[in-house]
């Protein structure tokens, strides 16, 4: 099963496909770990502000996490934030985008999701994606990066 054909659960709490929600649209979706901790709402805040710009040149933003729809719905209106936020509890969108694996933190090592960020076309493809990502000033970087695709 490719990534597109994914069910995960929209803002209002229904289970959908995520082919639906990004086909015919170019589409930032960025996987982060988890809502309200500094890394993601440093993440979230940024491609808030920059939405417009994204927007102007013709893409949707949008964020996945194993939070509930719940989390996500307290997560935008503490922070004011304007990004789609998409909830994978199962994680089996982020596993399917690879963004889920091996992590250390104080020595320790677990599994995890990995900060990652796709760019998918119109046609439901990736056609650039990175993992590992610093929150911090990371949707400057992705603007960038839009801005060079639309060139």
């Amino acid at each position: 099963m490719g990534f597109l054909e994914v069910e995960v659960y929209d803002e209002g709490g229904r289970k959908v496909r995520l082919g639906d929600i990004v086909k015919g649209r170019w589409t930032v979706l960025y996987v982060y770990p988890k809502d309200n901790t500094p890394g993601c709402t440093t993440e979230a805040k940024e491609f808030t502000e920059l939405l417009p710009e994204f927007e102007k040149l013709g893409f949707q933003v949008i964020g996945v996490s194993k939070d509930s729809v719940e989390s996500h719905r307290r997560f935008k209106e503490k922070h004011g934030l304007k990004v789609k936020l998409l909830s994978d509890p199962e994680v089996r969108l982020i596993k399917a985008l690879g963004a889920w694996g091996k992590k250390k933190r104080y020595g320790k090592e677990y599994e995890g999701v990995i900060r990652s960020t796709f760019i998918i076309n119109p046609e439901g493809e990736i056609v650039w994606e990175k993992r590992n990502v610093r929150a911090k000033g990371h949707a400057g970087r992705v603007l960038k990066v839009v801005r060079e695709l639309k060139g």
